[in-house]
């Protein structure tokens, strides 16, 4: 049985999955292109797709796979520094906030984080989902799908949960029409 024919009974091929994708390119896209936006268009952007990603890979299913070593990391470290860097400056002074840090053993103390580098850590892990769950076979499909769920679970859904805090007080506490905020 091919790919094809298997497809309305396989998890790693529903419409949750591909919704997720979706969702995941589009963020990837749009960050990618940074650069080219202004920052009240990149901020409400960023504030209205976070919860589209949250809730898209919060219902991701659980997916068992076949072959463990299908897959593969594609955003390297200068991809991941060129993004933060556009990111910090399009920020600006808005790029630092606190939040409470859960995985701390100290989580009563916030911290002081960066929403370049929260976006950025969240676009690497979306990217090597897409990038990967694009390869042919389906054990790489497999493995993006369980490597974004075990992400989401584990690091990016945090961070996207207090970053979007970030940018909604900064969103809703000055005016967006004023660029030099």
């Amino acid at each position: 049985m091919n790919d094809q024919q298997s497809l309305p009974d396989e998890p790693v091929y529903s419409r949750k999955v591909l919704e997720m994708l979706t969702v995941a390119n589009e963020f990837c896209l749009f960050l990618e292109k940074a650069e080219e936006y202004s920052k009240a268009d990149l901020l409400r952007f960023l504030q209205k797709i976070l919860p589209l990603i949250y809730l898209k890979a919060a219902l991701l299913p659980e997916v068992v796979t076949e072959d463990e070593d299908a897959t593969e990391h594609y955003v390297t470290e200068e991809q991941w520094e060129e993004l933060f860097n556009i990111l910090r400056n399009k920020f600006g002074k808005e790029d630092a906030f606190q939040y409470l840090d859960l995985h701390e053993k100290s989580h009563n103390d916030p911290v002081e984080g960066s929403m370049a580098e929260h976006f950025a850590d969240i676009y690497q892990d979306l990217k090597d989902f897409v990038l990967l769950y694009q390869k042919p076979l389906k054990a790489f499909k497999e493995n993006a799908v369980r490597d974004c769920r075990y992400l989401f679970e584990t690091r990016f859904g945090y961070r996207l949960v207090t970053v979007h805090a970030a940018l909604h007080y900064l969103m809703f506490s000055q005016t967006l029409e004023d660029e030099n905020f």
